[in-house]
């Protein structure tokens, strides 16, 4: 049987997809070119990897062996690169990051700093939700991923890597923007907009109420933080979100931090990856670069 690179890499980014479409954008190919590949590695195999049921496609019991050969010999290769490299006293390669939405305040710019300093490495960043994330930790589809709250219910390394404060956050002119020291039995009174269900964030704050004996007014639910800001400046409620969405790309004017006893909700920024895993000499040179250059924003004063 005759495997090449070129069809490994391909039938991978099919499998891990599962779209002839999204693997040909990835591989910058046809989808034609992508479904011809394909269908000589199954001609190769002598059995179908890849059934259409409906509208979606699934692999066989035939294409879950091959794509795990296909991620074998895909990882084989690159930890010889990188090998090779560190021989001749260079750092290239290719490093997968995968971040929870809110992590795009701080990570990327540590990550471009640390390409600046390593050109010959190709980074690819993934920004997603954290029920994303998880999935693509569970599948091992990235070097390292970057979270708010470790996953309790998986077998996971992780390595807290600088410090993420939750603050409550209101219009300039709410009611209790000039107030001090706030309960949280009155902020409860008011209408919350939260992120998405599973979110990081979002578990955090309800738990913090949870355990007070209190429950959450939620007005709105939204999938960004931006979203988020924005429906705050409309006045139509207030939240709690990381500081880093704010102090990292400049506070807004109608924004505006409350002084809420028990507030700032100290959090950790994680790099997250599944145990046992073997890091590439690049993944592990970024994690001591973060370690190393992690930033942790000043809380902001309530004016």
């Amino acid at each position: 049987m005759h495997l090449s690179l070129r069809q490994v890499n391909i039938f991978e980014s099919v499998a891990r997809h599962l779209s002839y479409t999204r693997a040909a954008e990835e591989m910058h190919l046809t989808q034609p070119a992508v479904f011809t590949q394909v269908k000589q590695l199954e001609e190769n195999v002598g059995l179908p990897l890849l059934e259409r049921i409906g509208k979606r496609l699934h692999l066989t019991t035939a294409g879950q062996e091959v794509l795990a050969t296909c991620r074998e010999t895909i990882v084989g290769l690159e930890r010889l690169e990188m090998r090779l490299a560190d021989m001749q006293g260079l750092k290239r390669g290719r490093l997968r990051v995968a971040i929870v939405t809110t992590a795009k305040y701080l990570i990327p710019r540590l990550l471009g700093e640390f390409c600046a300093r390593y050109p010959g490495i190709e980074a690819e960043l993934t920004v997603s939700n954290r029920e994303t994330l998880l999935a693509r930790l569970s599948n091992n589809d990235d070097d390292l991923t970057i979270l708010g709250m470790p996953p309790e219910s998986m077998d996971v390394t992780a390595t807290p890597i600088a410090d993420n404060p939750l603050v409550v956050l209101a219009r300039h002119d709410h009611p209790l923007a000039a107030s001090r020291s706030i309960t949280l039995a009155r902020l409860a009174e008011e209408p919350f907009i939260l992120r998405e269900k599973g979110s990081g964030t979002r578990l955090a704050t309800e738990n913090h109420f949870a355990a007070r004996g209190l429950k959450l007014k939620v007005r709105m639910e939204l999938g960004s933080n931006e979203a988020i800001k924005q429906t705050i400046a409309s006045g139509l409620g207030v939240s709690v979100i990381s500081l880093h969405t704010i102090t990292l790309e400049g506070a807004s004017g109608l924004l505006q931090p409350l002084d809420v006893k028990g507030f700032p909700l100290m959090r950790k920024w994680y790099v997250a990856y599944p145990k046992g895993k073997h890091l590439s000499a690049v993944a592990e040179a970024f994690l001591d670069y973060l370690l190393r250059n992690g930033v942790s924003p000043e809380p902001q004063k309530s004016a």
